[in-house]
């Protein structure tokens, strides 16, 4: 009967296309891969691999056989699983990619939370906004923030995420307010450059809009840009979740608050399959408990809003009746 570390091998193998890629995943020797398949085709009879202009790639046979492991290791995962939560607690490593600035302000917190109710549970995180290949990586799964493109990968929706377009005191005192998107082009914008879409939408009413912003100060961070717009360097379009705090403390100022820009989302993505693993599952519903519904950023930032449009129509209400 074949070996589980041979079946992994294998399934390495066909998914890198090579062998030697195959072992730097595994973090073994490229002869104790090459022995692991010999092992293989020898037990079942069959060829089970071929060798292409593009590398090595699954015969007929090994496709099929492939399948069937996979399955076999899915089943066996779930079955170790299944007997650590019998033990009181969920056991292996959890690999995770999340992006830099939300993933180091919400999701460490949540990951000690995490390691503290399950003390076998181990925790490698990847803080980067570079969106990872989580098959070729290895990664259990990604936080992944924005609209996901079409993919071979399962997502579930953490929660929404919102832009808000702001300014500091400072700025909009010596700039003036935009009243309209396409003022913006006439401001200096503090321009995101990892956006996969460069132009802002907008929408007023049943309208929609769009402007690309423009400005001499780039960055591929969103507390980068926070920070110049509190220094009164420009007018920053960041998600609630960055800009909140300052909102609450008056640091930046809410603009074109009459137009709404397109909804985005906080995901889970994890590689295709039907099992998921219980590290897995434990962090999804940890993150849909934190944040699910309207996240308290956004609770928190309405609130401030609606607090300080009131004092200005309260002002209104007073002028209008004398």
């Amino acid at each position: 009967m074949p070996d589980f570390d041979d079946l992994k091998s294998f399934i390495e193998v066909v998914d890198s296309g090579g062998f030697g890629r195959a072992a730097k995943r595994l973090g073994i020797a490229k002869s104790i891969v090459s022995r692991r398949i010999a092992r293989l085709e020898a037990e079942l009879g069959t060829r089970l691999l071929t060798r292409t202009t593009r590398g090595i790639s699954a015969t007929e046979a090994g496709l099929a056989f492939k399948t069937r492991s996979e399955r076999i290791l899915a089943d066996l995962a779930e079955a170790k699983d299944a007997v650590a939560q019998h033990g009181g607690g969920i056991v292996g490593t959890l690999r995770l990619s999340a992006p830099l600035s939300f993933g180091v302000k919400y999701v460490t917190p949540i990951l000690a939370e995490m390691a503290s109710a399950h003390p076998r549970l181990g925790i490698d995180v990847a803080y980067s906004d570079r969106v990872v290949d989580l098959v070729a990586e290895r990664f259990d799964a990604a936080i992944r923030i924005g609209s996901l493109r079409d993919s071979t990968l399962i997502a579930r929706k953490i929660a929404p995420v919102y832009g808000i377009v702001a300014a500091s005191p400072d700025y909009i005192a010596r700039h003036g307010r935009p009243e309209t998107p396409d003022d913006l082009t006439r401001h200096e914008c503090l321009v995101y450059t990892a956006a996969s879409e460069p132009d802002l939408r907008f929408r007023h009413g049943t309208r929609w809009t769009s402007v690309r912003p423009r400005g001499r100060l780039l960055a591929d961070n969103g507390d980068a840009l926070l920070q110049w717009a509190r220094s009164g360097l420009g007018i920053v379009v960041a998600p609630t979740f960055l800009a909140a705090e300052d909102i609450e403390r008056g640091t930046l100022v809410p603009l074109l608050s009459g137009y709404e820009m397109p909804e985005a989302g906080i995901h889970v993505v994890r590689p295709p399959g039907a099992y998921v693993p219980a590290k897995v599952r434990l962090l999804i519903d940890t993150l849909v408990a934190h944040f699910g519904g309207e996240p308290y950023w956004d609770a928190c930032l309405m609130h401030r809003m609606r607090q300080t449009r009131a004092p200005a129509q309260a002002a209104g209400d007073s002028v209008s009746a004398a």
